[in-house]
């Protein structure tokens, strides 16, 4: 797969944009981003996300459920979770964790939810897909202990600076970034911690329909970011590391195989 780039997260659209979805991802493979890890924040999404892979190779998927959706969980997600699970298309548990900053679910049922899919991560054997926002030492103090059961983590759209990037680190997750980086507002803490990122745990992610990578030129009309994007990130990540766009391909590409299994 040299030559390419894989978008290591975005997330399923309503089922109404299913075909808008299509051309979406046609006009990411004519800049050569041709593989996509789809995204589901419940269990809905994550049955939808299945069903459009099915139909589409060029796609994996996560499924879990998302701090912001943990008080909506029903009692046997779990269940539904490892049932799920099973299909072929299924490379992580997630996107799961604790978010802090909005508290949409209460911050014990977020511990609770996010900690029962730690379990299913780890008798699976499949890797977590991680968020995390305003809750990074509640976050560790669950991840710690099971780390040695978990194959591997995954942080997405990580935001933190030198000091988050070397806690998760610690636990050698790989490390997620997105246009969160191009934002001169809110990314220079990550911008000041890009240049430590482990090489042989770093990703491309669009987070797609969200962070619009701010350095596109000139700007698109829509607001609404997609993986066709991804290229920008990478341009902003290699003004900071020093890597070529070739070399950030081959590394980020072979990262993403190795993290959630080689697809064709």
């Amino acid at each position: 797969m040299a030559g390419v780039w894989v978008d290591a997260g975005l997330n399923m659209p309503p089922q109404e944009q299913t075909e808008a979805f299509k051309l979406t991802l046609q006009r990411a493979v004519e800049q050569q981003v041709t593989r996509f890890v789809l995204i589901a924040s419940d269990l809905e999404e994550a049955r939808r996300a299945i069903a459009f892979a099915e139909q589409d190779p060029r796609c994996v998927v996560t499924v879990g459920i998302h701090p912001h959706q943990a008080a909506k969980a029903p009692s046997d997600f779990i269940q539904q979770l490892k049932e799920l699970a099973q299909h072929p298309a299924v490379r992580a548990i997630g996107e799961c964790g604790l978010d802090y900053n909005r508290n949409f679910s209460p911050p014990d049922i977020q511990r609770r939810v996010f900690s029962a899919q730690v379990e299913v991560a780890a008798e699976l054997g499949l890797p977590l897909y991680l968020h995390e926002r305003d809750a990074l030492q509640d976050q560790l103090a669950i991840l710690k202990p099971a780390r040695s059961e978990l194959v591997a983590l995954f942080t997405h759209c990580f935001t933190g600076d030198n000091n988050a990037l070397e806690a998760y680190q610690a636990l050698d997750c790989y490390i997620g970034i997105t246009g969160w980086l191009c934002d001169e507002r809110r990314g220079q803490d990550l911008a000041g911690a890009a240049a430590n990122i482990d090489s042989q745990r770093l990703l491309l992610e669009t987070d797609a329909p969200y962070l619009l990578p701010r350095n596109i030129r000139p700007r698109p009309k829509s607001r609404q970011n997609e993986p066709a994007y991804l290229p920008y990130i990478a341009e902003r990540l290699a003004e900071l590391t020093g890597h070529s766009l070739s070399q950030l391909q081959e590394l980020t590409t072979t990262n993403a195989q190795r993290l959630f299994s080689d697809w064709g």
